[in-house]
């Protein structure tokens, strides 16, 4: 019976991780092409729902910490897929102005090999049992540039973003109301702002740690 669940959840992770590989794989075909065809400014507009349908499948990760499908702790799985929802739909889906700026591009290029190469590795790990190790590498070692890029995106975003989040009020709840409670998307903009000051080298460094184990565990392999 165990070995029968064993390879239940292999298949299905195999599966997830490829169909979630095709998907980022289309977007930086998409961004790329947009590029240079076409400019920056219609980027977003080429990539929206590929993009959006491959973040939002990303939800699936924090179950899967949870039930214990794969090793990753839910303590560094849920920030960085809260993060890039947060900018998937209520930043850029909800703020139309904010999509035709460049950063939009540097974010989907740096989200999009990220994780054409992260699903690349575990869906060959699932299916195969083993990565190469020059896939290993890359897992492991191209965040050290595109994180920087990826988060430096996201944070310029939210401030492009700022005036129109005002100027809008969409999403804010004003008193009085029947649950005696009120809430500004604005000032939880700049909170979300704030949290990456100490959010973002955190989670660099913790996979720094898990690249060093990564790599040190292939050498001696």
């Amino acid at each position: 019976m165990a070995g029968f669940l064993s390879l239940l959840r292999r298949i299905y992770l195999s599966v997830y991780n490829w169909t979630v590989f095709v998907g980022w794989f289309q977007v930086l075909y998409l961004a790329v092409k947009t590029v240079r065809e076409s400019g920056h400014q219609h980027v977003y507009s080429a990539v929206e729902r590929p993009l959006q349908l491959a973040q939002t499948a990303a939800i699936l990760e924090i179950f899967h910490s949870l039930v214990g499908l794969v090793r990753s702790p839910v303590s560094a799985t849920l920030p960085q897929i809260a993060s890039r929802l947060y900018l998937t739909w209520f930043i850029l889906w909800s703020f139309p102005q904010t999509q035709t700026h460049i950063l939009v591009t540097s974010l989907v290029i740096s989200w999009s090999i990220t994780e054409i190469i992260r699903y690349s590795f575990f869906g060959l790990k699932e299916a195969l049992g083993f990565a190469p190790s020059w896939l290993l590498w890359l897992r492991y070692s191209t965040f050290l540039l595109l994180y920087p890029t990826g988060i430096s995106s996201e944070v310029g975003l939210i401030y492009v973003a700022l005036p129109f989040i005002k100027e809008s009020e969409k999403y804010c709840i004003r008193m009085p109301n029947k649950w005696n409670f009120s809430f500004d998307f604005f000032y939880a903009a700049i909170l979300a702002l704030g949290i990456y000051v100490p959010g973002s080298p955190h989670m660099y460094g913790y996979m720094l740690g898990q690249r060093k184990k990564a790599l040190s565990k292939s050498k001696k392999e």
